[in-house]
């Protein structure tokens, strides 16, 4: 499974800096908590929470996010800035989602900005 989500992590670092973000750091942790890529469009911090269905069954990976799910995102990301000496309301930041539904050529990519 971890293969799995390092390879669906990696195509979306690379749709996302072709689309102009840079990697700041992946992977990171909070203790059992984790956000998958944080990248940096300009002067916003992004942070983005990749996610992988092979079919669209329940609304596919854009649905896939729960509510219990963006809370822990959320305090990780405050811990990020906290880390990195960031005041949380002077640094501009936003919660994305990268969704990827199928497989082969019928892979769909789905890039919700401000998703959370």
């Amino acid at each position: 499974m971890k293969h799995t989500g390092d390879y669906y992590e990696q195509l979306a670092i690379d749709y996302l800096t072709a689309q102009g973000l840079s990697l700041v750091t992946r992977h990171f942790r909070k203790g059992h908590w984790e956000i998958d890529l944080i990248m940096k469009e300009q002067d916003t911090l992004v942070f983005v929470e990749v996610k992988y269905r092979s079919q669209k069954d329940f609304g596919g990976a854009e649905y896939a996010l729960s509510q219990a799910q963006i809370s822990r995102l959320r305090r990780t990301a405050q811990y990020y800035l906290q880390t990195q000496q960031l005041k949380e309301h002077q640094t501009a930041c936003r919660f994305d989602l990268l969704a990827v539904d199928g497989q082969g050529s019928e892979q769909r990519i789905s890039w919700l900005k401000n998703a959370f």
